[in-house]
């Protein structure tokens, strides 16, 4: 995981990551394998309406690397490129997910300028002081392709069970959270073009059987996370088919609220 404080805090947090994350998790009922698996799900589905895929993918602030078998489910999916400031992490990364289609990088040794086709990003930006997050959109920015997606999935401060979850969790009590509405502005802020913006996770596995409802109630900002999905800078805007497409198709009907019923993806 990328930390403000260096690698330091998430060093000593490798090799028992996942227990830590669960102190917070287990009030939801659920462990972060289910987290990860539908985030990826919905990241996958939005793709599917873009018509998006994407053969080489980033995991940024990849941490342990437990997302890795996920994104790499997705469309295309052929390579895997996991970056991230702890190096002990990604030691535990390497041996428990490395593979010829992953590999796992410090994020001093970037990928190849334009070789990613999707970023994800779970949970990093709060661990970044808002001085520091200009710089990682940079460098996202200069790995993806002209056009290329970045799926930036966020704690949502708005939604009290993910405070609740988050003060349980030592790494996470003193993070910087941002809005749904602050990431989107960051992203355009940095030359990035919003192209959809959902709420996820609305019940706990106690109130499981109302899960069906979470894709008609994306649009509504109170979820536990949300999901910021940008393209690249310096790309043409869709046509409109697909910017239209990307809102209504599959039932996942998420307008951009700061944008206009005709503006969804600002170039």
């Amino acid at each position: 995981m990328i930390d403000r404080a260096g690698s330091s805090t998430f060093d000593l947090y490798a090799n028992d990551y996942e227990a830590t994350l669960q102190r917070g998790l287990s009030l939801s009922g659920e462990d972060s394998f289910y987290f990860a698996r539908e985030r990826v799900a919905w990241l996958g589905r939005r793709l599917q309406e873009l018509g998006g895929s994407g053969a080489t993918i980033l995991d940024y602030g990849c941490g342990t690397g437990s997302t890795t078998q996920y994104l790499l489910g997705l469309p295309g999916a052929r390579r895997l490129v996991g970056a991230d400031s702890s190096l002990e992490s990604l030691k535990v990364a390497r041996r428990e997910h490395g593979s010829v289609h992953a590999t796992f990088v410090p994020i001093s040794e970037p990928p190849a300028e334009g070789s990613v086709d999707i970023a994800y990003s779970n949970g990093v930006f709060h661990h970044l002081r808002p001085d520091e997050r200009p710089a990682a959109l940079r460098w996202i920015a200069r790995a993806l392709r002209p056009g290329g997606l970045f799926a930036l999935f966020e704690n949502n401060p708005w939604n009290p069970g993910t405070r609740l979850v988050m003060s349980r969790i030592p790494f996470d009590r003193d993070a910087k959270t941002l809005s749904p509405i602050e990431a989107r502005r960051m992203l355009r802020a940095a030359d990035f073009n919003v192209v959809a913006s959902d709420s996820l996770f609305f019940f706990p596995r106690a109130l499981r059987l109302l899960r069906p409802l979470e894709r008609r109630l994306a649009r509504a900002p109170l979820g536990g996370q949300y999901l910021a999905l940008a393209r690249s800078p310096g790309h043409a805007p869709p046509s409109r088919g697909i910017a239209k497409e990307c809102l209504s198709a599959g039932g996942l009907a998420s307008q951009d609220p700061e944008l206009g019923p005709a503006k969804r993806e600002r170039a």
